[in-house]
């Protein structure tokens, strides 16, 4: 297994130096995380939606919604170093250059003492934060924690005075052609809005990555400075976080994606109280039934989810489903694809007890199931997939703390086999106990230093790898 890394480590970490490389020259942002701990966390407001719609165009009036949420939504401002192009004399004397860049996005107020939600990739790899309130005060902010997985960061800011905020709705009773709004705060020019309709749920960008999404779609114009904003329905209460466009030019063409006001509101709940969010599992593997696939099969059914495969101990087995189940429903919510299910899954926390309907050999059947805690995280930077060791495992690879390698992602995907063999058990010299700790010792160190990887195999092999 030793040859493994001999062999092929010169491309493996060429590939991952590489890569680093063009996603801190062309994302011009810098690492910097601070978890805050408060034992009196707020309670986010979250309000019962009614969704009686306009009997006509001449009743729909956006500006009852608009003006309940423009004061809500604020500027944000990265400031980070990036690398600089090379002189020749930077080149002869090994230098790499810096220069200050700035980013700037949106971001939503949560809660009148100032917690703030945007998106990841607004203040990804920031040394400084600033926000601009719609009444253009600006305020220094912290970072309290990050979900990269679904691009959701909290920010936390100290005023003088309460701050409007915006409260949320339950994203899963959106329907489709029903009116909203986004509304960003781009380039400090103060809140604008945008009017359309939901398009669709459950969007998937790419089905063929390792990231399973699943967005709400809009028509509501979204451009460049508007991430990180609010996708608000017709009574001003927060649905979505505009997240993305589909386009090819880079500006809007009518495609606008949201993360469900749910899914962001798990994730926000889980920072203020644990610094990490905490993610369940149903505990199943499978694909989503079409015509084609329910012909393969002999099945009578073209919509849901096939279950492939059950976790062995997760409560999907525990609930009695089993390989050839079609799952049609969860907590009263259809599913149709992967995304439905994993985006309803998303917004629950292990211990929740949720419904599930699906059939068996054409038979309808209800099962009660435990969402269970799913130890398995993506470290971007590593191209790694890792979870917990258990006891086995540690009996195996013959330690007592450490991190399973699952799968290697990206373009290192065809080394995941040989990788699997490999648990981490050091990063730069700091012992890793659990999936916690590698994540923690990868956003806290110098981004501008390499990340240096010891690994043992199940013959009792270390490794080293310097992945920069």
């Amino acid at each position: 297994m030793k040859s493994f890394f001999k062999t092929l480590g010169a491309a493996v970490l060429g590939g991952a130096i590489a890569v680093g490389g063009y996603s801190y020259i062309t994302e011009n942002q810098e690492n910097s995380y601070l978890l805050k701990e408060d034992n009196a966390q707020p309670e986010l407001a979250v309000s019962q939606v009614s969704y009686e719609m306009p009997e006509s165009m001449e009743n729909v009036d956006f500006r009852d919604a608009a003006s309940k949420t423009v004061n809500s939504v604020v500027h944000v401002i990265n400031k980070t170093v990036t690398r600089a192009p090379q002189s020749f004399a930077d080149v002869m004397r090994g230098r790499v250059p810096y220069r200050e860049a700035i980013g700037t996005g949106s971001g939503v107020i949560i809660t009148e003492d100032g917690y703030i939600v945007t998106n990841n990739h607004v203040i990804e790899n920031a040394r400084e934060i600033q926000v601009t309130l719609n009444n253009r005060r600006t305020y220094s902010a912290e970072l309290v924690g990050t979900e990269p997985s679904s691009d959701i960061a909290l920010l936390k800011i100290d005023t003088e005075n309460p701050l409007p905020y915006v409260v949320f709705a339950d994203s899963d009773q959106v329907q489709i052609g029903e009116w909203a709004l986004a509304v960003g705060n781009p380039f400090n020019l103060t809140s604008t809005v945008t009017a359309g309709i939901i398009s669709a749920k459950g969007r998937d960008l790419d089905e063929r990555d390792d990231v399973m999404q699943s967005f709400i779609q809009t028509d509501a114009a979204v451009n460049p400075g508007n991430s990180g904003g609010a996708l608000v329905n017709m009574n001003g209460e927060l649905i979505g976080i505009n997240t993305a466009i589909a386009s090819r030019t880079g500006s809007y063409v009518g495609y606008s994606f949201a993360v469900p006001s749910n899914n962001a509101r798990k994730i926000i709940e889980d920072l203020m109280e644990y610094g990490m969010v905490q993610r369940g599992m149903l505990g199943i593997s499978g694909r989503d039934l079409n015509g084609s696939l329910a012909e393969q099969l002999g099945v009578d059914r073209s919509e849901g989810i096939y279950v492939a495969d059950v976790v062995p101990g997760s409560g999907a087995e525990k609930g009695k489903l089993r390989s050839g189940d079609i799952i049609t429903n969860i907590g009263g919510i259809r599913i149709r694809t992967f995304a439905d299910l994993t985006g309803y899954v998303a917004t629950k926390n292990p211990g929740d007890i949720v419904d599930v309907t699906y059939f068996r050999d054409g038979d309808r059947r209800q099962t009660r199931v435990e969402i269970t805690k799913n130890s398995t995280i993506q470290i971007p930077e590593l191209n790694l997939e890792v979870r917990d060791l258990d006891a086995e495992e540690k009996r195996l690879f013959k330690v007592n703390e450490g991190v399973k390698i699952t799968r290697a992602l990206g373009e290192f995907s065809k080394y995941s086999a040989a990788m699997q063999d490999y648990v981490i058990v050091k990063v730069n010299d700091e012992k890793i106990n659990s999936t916690s700790d590698l994540k923690r010792a990868i956003e806290n160190r110098d981004p501008r230093e390499g990340i240096m990887l010891v690994m043992k195999n199940s013959e009792g092999e270390f490794e080293r790898i310097l992945v920069r």
